[in-house]
């Protein structure tokens, strides 16, 4: 493919003279670019619904997202498997991240991997993909060979297949189900896709997996309630919430946080419904893990 007919390739007009302007001139530029991409990301908002509604019924059927990607795509994708795991208590296996040239491509570049067709197919294999899985293809460019490689192999056994390119047309979009196209224009550095594209990408991740484990309860008003509290900032950031979500003292937040063996939702419930910690913890299950359900009845 002719690389010049890609938006993400193409020269930006607003920035011929970078190398001219000051250091100030430099910052006020990416910003003023950096601030049309949410707007971008909102002309795909229904396409990203879509995508979430297919993860939410992944994740009730006991299956997984996984991003594929390369390069930035794929770094962007781990990163947000990796976060859901403390913001949400996640299994590590339930968003998963994988990157053409594995985790070593995290730091330094792996020669040829992006290149290659069969590569994704099998990474998927190997993290034992199954129909109730969705897999994410993403590529800035829209065309990287190892995102379609493994969309493709997603297809064949019948997982969930979605795409986040930032050209329109994109190539990767012809080989998924559901597709996500964010045009952020020109690059300010041309062809530099870690900075507009990049933004656009980290933006529609964070608007999926958050959306996704908000639609399997894992969230109480706007509190993160299956938060794990893995440090000292988290154990107090726990309390924090406990607190938020009941209306109490630190000290009975304290005291219920231990008595639920540190489960955020779990003691939000003892103290909300006056239920033992076996009782709250059943009533969770029946409800599938939802606060609002188990109050409401």
């Amino acid at each position: 493919m002719n690389l010049d007919r890609l938006t993400t390739e193409q020269r930006n007009k607003n920035t011929m003279n970078l190398d001219t302007l000051s250091t100030i001139d430099v910052l006020r530029l990416m910003n003023e670019e950096d601030q049309t991409v949410p707007a971008s990301v909102s002309k795909a908002l229904p396409q990203i619904q879509k995508v979430v509604d297919a993860v939410k019924e992944s994740f009730h059927q006991g299956g997984h997202l996984v991003y594929v990607g390369a390069g930035t795509s794929g770094r962007l994708g781990i990163l947000d498997a990796a976060e859901c795991v403390p913001t949400f208590s996640a299994d590590p296996s339930m968003v998963q991240g994988l990157i053409a040239g594995g985790l070593q491509a995290m730091t330094v570049a792996v020669e040829g991997a992006e290149d290659s067709l069969t590569l994704g197919e099998k990474d998927l294999r190997d993290i034992h993909l199954t129909n109730k899985d969705t897999v994410i293809g993403i590529a800035a460019s829209g065309r990287t060979p190892y995102v379609i490689g493994a969309l493709e192999y997603a297809k064949k056994i019948g997982a969930a297949t979605a795409s986040l390119a930032c050209n329109k047309n994109a190539e990767i979009s012809k080989h998924a189900e559901m597709s996500m196209e964010v045009e952020v224009g020109p690059e300010v550095l041309t062809g530099s896709t870690r900075l507009k594209s990049g933004t656009a990408q980290k933006l529609v991740l964070n608007m999926i997996s958050t959306a996704s484990m908000i639609g399997i309860g894992k969230v109480y008003k706007n509190l993160m309630v299956d938060v794990k509290p893995t440090n000292d900032k988290l154990v107090e950031r726990s309390k924090s919430i406990i607190m938020q979500a009941t209306d109490c003292s630190y000290e009975i937040a304290d005291r219920f946080f231990k008595e639920a063996d540190k489960n955020v939702k779990l003691a939000i419930v003892m103290i909300l419904t006056n239920l033992s910690k076996n009782e709250a913890k059943n009533r969770l299950d029946d409800n599938r893990g939802f606060i609002r359900k188990v109050i409401e009845r």
